[in-house]
C-alpha cells in the first residue's frame, strides 16, 4: 500500500522555522513535536530561514507632525497586525498541544 504525500503550506514552513529559531530547542525535538522528518525541517530552514523577516522588522513610525486622521489609520493598521499575530500564536499553541500528545 502506498502512502499519499503530505503537502505543507509555505506559511506552515515559515512558522516551523521560526519556532525552531525562537525556541532554542534541538531540531530533532521540534521536528518530532510537529510530526515531520528532521530533514524536512532542515531543508525548510535553509530555504525560509534566509528570508528577510518583514513581519519582525518594525514598520516606519508615523511622523510626529502627522494629522489625527493619519494617526488613526496607523492605529487601526497596528490593531489589525496585533490581532493577526494573536491568531497565529493561538494556532501555534494548538498545534504544539496536538503534536505533543503521546501516540495512541
Amino acid at each position: 500500500m502506498t502512502k499519499t504525500r503530505r503537502a505543507f503550506t509555505d506559511e506552515f514552513k515559515r512558522e516551523a522555522v521560526s519556532l525552531l529559531e525562537s525556541s532554542g530547542r534541538p531540531l530533532m525535538q521540534v521536528a518530532a513535536e510537529l510530526g515531520i522528518q528532521p530533514s524536512m525541517l532542515r531543508n525548510w530552514r535553509a530555504v525560509h530561514g534566509a528570508e528577510p523577516r518583514s513581519r519582525t522588522a518594525p514598520p516606519a513610525a508615523a511622523p510626529q507632525g502627522a494629522s489625527p486622521a493619519e494617526q488613526a489609520a496607523e492605529i487601526a493598521r497596528l490593531k489589525r497586525e496585533l490581532e493577526r499575530a494573536r491568531q497565529e500564536r493561538d494556532i501555534l499553541k494548538k498545534a504544539i498541544a496536538i503534536f505533543s500528545e503521546p501516540p495512541r
